[in-house]
């Protein structure tokens, strides 16, 4: 089969296997858990009672498919396997009835950390590529393990803390990927294997925004954001890319991330130290709240935001070489 060809078959039943699941919602009664709403966040209120942990389905079929069509060895199934665990783990708190508490998850996240960074350096090595000038180093593998787990868990909360907006994570998430692939094209690092991987979760996440889009009819949950989160960071680093993350995933970090920094810089200092006392984070709320953004003017302004800083990006990488 030709990569072209596995890839369009790959796509095509990633998009169609998600949307029969969106539309259905196989078991969803039993299944899925239900939106509570969030703490101090714009707007939430209009999601309560949506089922949620919609991502269990897009992410297990993502898995699948990727599995039967780009499978290469032990260490990638163990990948898969850890993207998994990290969708079960944010399933399991999308149903519970009360949250989990931030330092269980915390915990869960740093753990899955630790073991994807374990499996990568084993499985791939700690081989790195500037994305911009193309040019290839090795890192030591002590200092590539602490980096990855950082990474990971940068990731995994900064995407989840973006899906406060219908439409927003998944688009974001599209669009960063897209990039990915063309920063390792333009490198010579996208792979068969790697560019199979892209294409099967942007098709599931296509298929899952016809229903997300506002006015949603589902949310991923952290079954989805957690897990799309960890397949981020393992991206990069498997381009050979990890650097690029900072500005490829600079809407995720400006978004999602900067809450996540003020929240921990406040806990750490015992609230002694406030960073962006004006700034309402996410900051999707911070449009939406303070700035009486709608839903969608919020979602088209970061996408916009991104979209550029995207293309701005390859254009500069494209001159380089």
């Amino acid at each position: 089969m030709s990569i072209f060809l596995a890839i369009a078959a790959a796509s095509v039943l990633s998009f169609v296997l998600t949307f029969l699941c969106m539309k259905f919602l196989p078991l969803g009664a039993k299944l899925l858990g239900h939106d509570r709403g969030r703490l101090y966040a714009a707007g939430s209120e209009v999601n309560i009672g949506k089922p949620t942990g919609v991502g269990i389905y897009f992410t297990s079929i993502a898995v699948l498919i990727s599995l039967i069509f780009s499978f290469s060895g032990i260490g990638y199934f163990l990948i898969m396997l850890l993207v998994l665990m990290s969708m079960l783990f944010g399933f399991l708190d999308d149903r519970s009835k009360n949250p989990w508490g931030e330092y269980i998850k915390g915990a869960i996240d740093f753990a899955i950390a630790i073991a994807a960074a374990a499996v990568f350096i084993f499985t791939y090595g700690t081989t790195v590529c500037i994305g911009l000038t193309g040019t290839e180093f090795d890192i030591p593998a002590p200092v590539f393990f602490i980096l990855a787990v950082i990474l990971n868990i940068v990731s995994v909360n900064a995407t989840n803390a973006t899906d406060g907006v219908d439409g927003l994570s998944g688009t974001l998430t599209c669009l960063t990927i897209v990039t990915f692939m063309a920063t390792a094209f333009i490198n010579g690092t996208l792979t068969s294997e790697g560019a199979i991987r892209g294409f099967i979760l942007i098709f599931a996440l296509i298929a899952y925004l016809i229903f997300n889009f506002n006015p949603s009819k589902v949310l991923m949950g952290d079954a989805g954001s957690r897990s799309i989160g960890f397949f981020i960071a393992f991206y990069a680093m498997y381009l050979k890319i990890p650097f690029a993350f900072l500005i490829i995933c600079l809407p995720f970090l400006i978004d999602g991330g900067l809450s996540i920094l003020k929240i921990t810089i406040g806990r750490l200092t015992k609230k002694k130290i406030i960073i962006l006392k004006n700034v309402t984070t996410p900051i999707h709320d911070h449009l939406k709240k303070r700035m009486g953004f709608s839903v969608k003017k919020t979602w088209a302004t970061i996408v916009i935001c991104a979209a550029l800083i995207d293309t701005i990006y390859l254009l500069v990488t494209a001159l380089l070489h």
